[in-house]
């Protein structure tokens, strides 16, 4: 008796049935346009400028700043409450129009899409995804993350580990974002290589 092998599906996110594993993401479509295309399928009068895109494998987030608040307020707290007023009708007002835009640009870039405003001093991100991530720890790695516990900074080793990767990414933004320049320019290169398929 012969053995058939089925062909693997794919939908249009990327995503490909693979055996006992379950379903697993393959290599997801390039995103490096997707700041432009944001900017271009935006409507007019959302932003006042082009959003902040930001991609990983998984998500694409976009935040766009929001038309500045007229009149005087009592103080800091009024302002604060105002602007997060505002972003709050802006999310209500472009529901729907946003989860187009979303749907359309999952089906291009194979991502999920978060959205966020930014008015003065208040950013809000409205829906983001919380991937869990996998990984080994030796024990004075998991020492790290059970201080941090013990100490009542993080609530859990998930919650201390975010906790760490938010606050070396502070502290080490320069360094990440040359390191990111430098890989965009070996993708670069090896665009421009020859096609061996």
């Amino acid at each position: 008796m012969h053995r058939r092998f089925a062909r693997v599906a794919r939908d249009a996110r990327g995503w490909s049935g693979r055996g006992r594993g379950g379903w697993q993401q393959s290599e997801v479509p390039p995103a490096g346009d997707a700041a432009a295309w944001f900017t271009g399928r935006l409507p007019d009068g959302w932003f006042t400028a082009a959003p902040e895109v930001t991609v990983d494998r998984d998500e694409i987030t976009v935040v766009g700043e929001l038309p500045a608040l007229e009149g005087e307020f009592a103080d800091e707290a009024a302002r604060a409450g105002a602007e997060a007023g505002r972003i709050s009708r802006f999310r209500e007002q472009t529901r729907e129009e946003r989860i187009e835009i979303a749907r359309q640009a999952e089906h291009r870039y194979g991502r999920k899409v978060a959205w966020g405003a930014s008015l003065g001093s208040t950013t809000e991100l409205f829906t983001t995804l919380s991937v869990p991530v996998m990984t080994r720890l030796r024990q004075s790695e998991r020492l790290v993350l059970d201080t941090l516990v013990d100490a009542g900074v993080a609530r859990s080793r998930s919650e201390a580990l975010a906790w760490a990767v938010r606050l070396v990414g502070e502290h080490a933004e320069s360094w990440l974002t040359e390191l990111r320049e430098a890989m965009a320019k070996v993708n670069d290169v090896r665009n421009q290589g020859p096609d061996l398929g």
